[in-house]
């Protein structure tokens, strides 16, 4: 404002006589070579110099012609208004932004700000459809400091989500002379959920191997004082000890095999698999342990070979796991039911179903957490760690591959296996369909 209302002649002012003769010291030395060759053609000495005084109190004195415009320019000069084609660079945003001004009305949002705080009406205010205080205040605050601030805002409806707030002044003005000021949203959710899950990982681990460490402990220092010359308790509770130390041993391996497959989760798997083969192995170990249970298992493969790009142990852990789990956990139904099929439109599929007493709705979403357990005590009697499936998804996330889990009360669940046509790489994705 303060440049718009500076007078013109202060500037022309301000092109001072030294400025000049520094941006015309060319035609000065021109014309005073002229002046100096003019005297032995018979030119009086003091002509000469008048005529050089004058050319350089002319050229010195009176403005030049650039001069003259950049006083007209900076005359003219108003301040920069936010034009339609300035504005559509907000549209062009992938994170929420709002423009508005000084009054806070808004002038432009761009499409994923309306997704997230829903359309402005025309002229209305920030308000209409923020009501956070911390963002308002924080509003107002940029508005009469001019200085960019940021919060953090955390909303629990519909969903949980966390985003970082920033405010700032915008270098223009709006058509009818405001200021103009920027409000953008960054999306900290993802952040804000893998802080949490490494912290409830830590928890679960430090609590899993607490409890068997605590009951080895408790058992040595009974042996070593009531149950000292007991022989029949120390052979019961060697056997406990040794339970539990497996157990540990176990809880040790699964952490050790997700550590590993994090550390691999960009780098594409090398090899090829031969799927039925593959699946038909894990069923022959597999066996054993399942007439144990009483449980059958019967495999249903196509006669020619399924190839697919992959590792082929990280695989056979996947099918030993799901096959195990439906043994165990669906014991009840007497029956696993494996398939394999090379032919379904996509890529190929493997499917794992039980026929025990399944699983309800809202425990299927969360199986493949970290330590998620349907029924605790079940299973820790079965000896799981909480952990497989959470491999299981690690692993598929490497193959480009998704897992569907299908499963009602009183009627089995079914674990499918989906593999894709693409060769897996970095960019490769799990997701889980629930049904």
């Amino acid at each position: 404002m303060a440049e718009m209302m500076q007078d013109p002649k202060s500037d022309a002012s301000q092109d001072t006589l030294a400025s000049r003769a520094t941006a015309a010291w060319r035609p000065l030395v021109f014309a005073a070579v002229i002046a100096v060759a003019a005297i032995p053609a018979g030119l009086q000495i003091w002509e000469a110099v008048l005529g050089y005084g004058l050319f350089l109190a002319a050229l010195l004195v009176w403005p030049s012609t650039n001069a003259a415009a950049r006083v007209r320019a900076k005359a003219q000069k108003k301040p920069a208004t936010a034009g339609l084609r300035d504005m559509r660079i907000v549209d062009a945003l992938d994170f929420p932004t709002v423009l508005f001004d000084e009054d806070t009305a808004v002038i432009r949002q761009n499409p994923a700000s309306i997704v997230l705080v829903g359309s402005y009406p025309e002229r209305s205010e920030l308000s209409a459809r923020i009501r956070s205080p911390a963002i308002l205040e924080l509003v107002a605050r940029t508005i009469k400091t001019g200085q960019p601030e940021s919060v953090e805002h955390a909303e629990r409806v519909p969903s949980e989500r966390w985003h970082e707030v920033r405010a700032a002044p915008v270098d223009a003005r709006s058509d009818t002379g405001r200021r103009l000021f920027v409000l953008t949203y960054r999306d900290l959710t993802e952040a804000r959920r893998m802080d949490r899950m490494r912290t409830d990982f830590v928890a679960n681990a430090s609590h899993e191997l607490r409890t068997p460490l605590a009951s080895l402990m408790g058992f040595i220092e009974t042996m070593q004082g009531p149950a000292r010359d007991d022989e029949a308790a120390r052979k019961r509770f060697f056997g406990i000890m040794l339970e539990q130390a497996q157990r540990m041993a176990r809880l040790i391996d699964d952490l050790l095999s997700l550590s590993r497959l994090e550390m691999r989760a960009h780098v594409a798997p090398q090899g090829e698999v031969e799927l039925v083969g593959a699946v038909g192995h894990v069923i022959d170990t597999l066996r054993p342990m399942a007439n144990e249970l009483g449980v059958e298992i019967a495999l249903t493969a196509p006669e020619e070979p399924v190839l697919l790009p992959g590792d082929v142990d990280e695989l056979i852990q996947v099918f030993s796991n799901l096959i195990e789990n439906a043994c165990k956990y669906g014991q009840t139904g007497k029956r696993v039911e494996v398939s394999v099929s090379g032919v379904e439109p996509g890529g190929a599929q493997v499917s794992v179903r039980d026929f025990g007493p399944g699983i309800a709705k809202e425990h299927v979403p969360r199986l493949t957490e970290r330590f998620y357990r349907v029924d605790v005590e079940t299973s820790r009697a079965k000896k799981g760690t909480g952990l497989g499936l959470a491999i299981v998804k690690h692993i598929l996330t490497r193959h480009r591959a998704r897992l569907m889990i299908r499963s009602d009360l009183g009627e089995g669940s079914a674990f499918i296996v989906k593999f894709n046509d693409e060769k897996p790489g970095p960019l490769s994705s799990t997701s889980e369909l629930y049904q």
